[in-house]
């Protein structure tokens, strides 16, 4: 598993925000298209690449895309 390929995953659920955007660093929080149908999108696109149950609470935790990535990484291993 790695970041680059989770951050394209991850920019591929956004219809409206570049995927140049979309960096480690990235708070994805305070992206003007960041919402909760997104945060869905999100879950359900972990749930299928990576076979993780990510639970909204453990998404909460997460303010930056590494750390989401980091969250599922524990997950999977």
């Amino acid at each position: 598993m790695e970041i680059k390929e989770f951050i394209e995953n991850f920019a591929n659920q956004f219809d409206d925000t570049d995927v140049s955007v979309f960096s480690a660093e990235t708070r994805f929080r305070e992206l003007d298209e960041w919402s909760s149908l997104l945060a869905l999108s999100v879950l359900a696109m972990v749930d299928e690449e990576y076979d993780v149950q990510l639970k909204a609470d453990q998404m909460r935790k997460a303010n930056t895309v590494q750390e989401l990535f980091d969250i599922v990484k524990s997950l999977k291993d």
